[in-house]
């Protein structure tokens, strides 16, 4: 690493940490979600990235649902941040136990809004069960359904059938979100090069009735014309 990606990695872990704390202060829905928005604007604003959100008018002006997104980058809940800034929607992301535990990540994860899945639970009633709260209280639940960023040559990776049990156990609808450039790249870019004016486009699709029993990769991938 030269000497400008040892200082983006340092601020970078500065800042999620400074907003890890300040998201362990907050008291209300309304203002983690305010800090998360702020935290995802700041980072991107420092890596030079823009976002470009298509069919923003199709995102739902009420109601809870399950947001699912292909996941390609660390950058992506952050991307997701940015498109629905200007939405009403408020979602609890599914994260994995590895981010609780993770120094760069465990604080912020910890104290903004997320459901722990443990995947090596011996039965997922706890996890299910979290989910039912949150989704009692008026919030949506946002995952990637690969389960893992995908570093194939693909546009995305196999959906994991858990997703869609989200949706049938709490009986809301899906709402596709998909990721088009590949934000892995950009992101190597904007570190390695330092490129100004990076810009990422991420597409909003049409909800998803949850009793549809086509699975949910089929639904994605006709959705955004994925091959």
């Amino acid at each position: 690493m030269n000497l400008k990606q040892i200082s983006i990695a340092v601020y970078a872990t500065y800042l999620t940490n400074k907003y890890g704390f300040k998201l362990k202060k907050a008291k209300t829905f309304q203002e983690k979600r305010e800090l998360r928005v702020d935290y995802s604007e700041t980072l991107l604003s420092k890596l030079n990235i823009n976002i470009k959100v298509l069919n923003e008018e199709k995102l739902p002006k009420e109601g809870k649902y399950l947001l699912i997104a292909n996941h390609r980058s660390i950058i992506d809940p952050l991307i997701i941040e940015i498109a629905l800034k200007n939405s009403p929607i408020h979602g609890f992301w599914v994260s994995k136990k590895e981010l609780y535990n993770s120094f760069f990540f465990g604080s912020f994860t910890k104290n903004a809004d997320s459901i722990l899945l443990d995947r090596e639970a011996s039965n997922m009633s706890s996890f299910f069960s979290d989910t039912k709260k949150v989704v009692r209280k008026g919030h949506s639940i946002f995952i990637f359904p690969e389960g893992t960023r995908n570093k194939t040559d693909k546009q995305i990776s196999s959906f994991k059938e858990g997703a869609k049990l989200i949706a049938l156990k709490n009986r809301i609808d899906i709402l596709p979100v998909f990721i088009k450039t590949n934000a892995n790249e950009i992101l190597k870019e904007a570190i390695e090069k330092r490129t100004k004016n990076l810009e990422i486009e991420i597409e909003i699709g049409d909800l998803i009735d949850y009793k549809d029993k086509t699975s949910l990769e089929a639904l994605y991938k006709k959705q955004f014309n994925i091959k």
